[in-house]
C-alpha cells in the first residue's frame, strides 16, 4: 500500500458525494457548497458514495498526485473513515484530516476530557450498563442521552426525568438509530437557551464565526484542540454563561445557519 506522506500544501482539493443517479453532478445535499467552491476558484472532486460503500473508489476528475484532500460530505464512522483516508492516499492524494483526528471531534468521549471545564458533566458507560446504579449518587436535575455522536432527536427527545428512564431512551435512539453508536452518554441536564446555539468552525487553527465575531471561549477550545478543520457548538445557559455543547469534525459538520457562501469562504483566508 501507498504511504501517505505529510507535507506542507498550497492549496486543496474538495471531496464531495456524487448524486446517487448522476456521478457528474454533486449530492443534491451538498450542491450550494459544490457550486461555492467553484466559484472561489476552489477544485472540487466526486465521488459515488454508494460505490465507497460497496467497495470501490473512484473520483472524477482525478486526485492530483500529492495535493491535499479535504472531505465534505456524510457522516461515517471511524472505521469507515478510515478506509476513506486509505482510499485517498492509494490515489496518491493527502487527506487534510487523519483518522485519530477525525474521531477526536467525531466521538463525545475523544474530546470531553479536553474540555470538561465547558461543558455539562458526563458520565460515559457501555450500552449494556446499569443505568440506574451508575447514577447512583448523582442529584442531577434530570439527564440528558445520547450515543458517542447522536442524541434522540424524535418528538419524545433525549432528557430522562429519571435514571429509570434513561434505558428508556437507549433504546429509543437503537430503535431509530439502527444502533448505539459508540457507548452512551449520559450528561448533567442544565437550563440552556436553545435559540442562542450557534455554530463556529475551526480551520487550521483559526476561529471562524458567522457573524465575523468569535466568542473568547471559541479560542479558547481552538487551543486546546488539535485538529485541522472542526465545528464548535455553543449555547447561553439560562444564567447567561456560554456552555460547549457539542464538537464536530468539520468535514461532517451541518453548516447550520451559516450560508455556502460564507462556509467556503473559511478555506480562502
Amino acid at each position: 500500500m501507498r504511504s501517505c506522506l505529510r507535507v506542507i500544501f498550497i492549496s486543496m482539493q474538495f471531496l464531495f458525494p456524487s448524486d446517487p443517479f448522476n456521478k457528474s453532478a454533486p449530492d443534491e445535499t451538498y450542491a450550494e457548497e459544490y457550486d461555492a467552491a467553484r466559484a472561489f476558484g476552489l477544485t472540487c472532486l466526486l465521488f459515488s458514495f454508494e460505490d465507497f460503500e460497496g467497495g470501490q473508489f473512484k473520483t472524477k476528475p482525478f486526485i492530483t498526485a500529492n495535493e491535499t484532500v479535504l472531505y465534505r460530505g456524510w457522516m461515517l464512522t471511524p472505521e469507515n473513515y478510515t478506509r476513506l483516508h486509505r482510499a485517498i492516499c492509494d490515489k496518491g492524494g493527502i487527506p487534510r484530516t487523519n483518522p485519530m483526528q477525525y474521531r477526536r471531534c467525531h466521538y463525545l468521549p475523544e474530546w470531553y476530557s479536553i474540555c470538561k471545564d465547558f461543558t455539562p458533566e458526563t458520565i460515559i458507560v457501555p450500552r449494556n450498563a446499569d443505568f440506574v446504579a451508575t447514577l447512583a449518587g448523582k442529584e442531577w436535575s434530570a439527564y440528558f442521552v445520547k450515543d458517542y455522536v447522536k442524541s434522540l432527536t424524535t418528538q419524545r427527545g433525549s432528557v430522562a426525568k429519571t435514571p429509570q428512564e434513561v434505558a428508556e431512551v437507549v433504546s429509543l435512539i437503537e430503535q431509530y438509530r439502527g444502533s448505539i453508536e459508540g457507548g452512551v452518554c449520559i450528561r448533567e441536564f442544565e437550563q440552556l437557551i436553545p435559540e442562542t446555539e450557534e455554530r463556529y468552525f475551526v480551520f487550521n487553527g483559526q476561529a471562524h464565526a458567522r457573524d465575523g465575531t468569535v466568542p473568547n471561549l471559541v479560542h479558547e477550545i481552538a487551543q486546546r484542540i488539535e485538529s485541522p478543520f472542526y465545528s464548535i457548538d455553543l449555547v447561553l445557559s439560562a444564567n447567561r454563561d456560554l456552555r460547549l455543547i457539542e464538537l464536530g469534525d468539520g468535514q461532517v459538520s451541518d453548516r447550520k445557519k451559516w450560508s455556502a457562501t460564507q462556509f467556503i469562504s473559511i478555506f480562502d483566508s
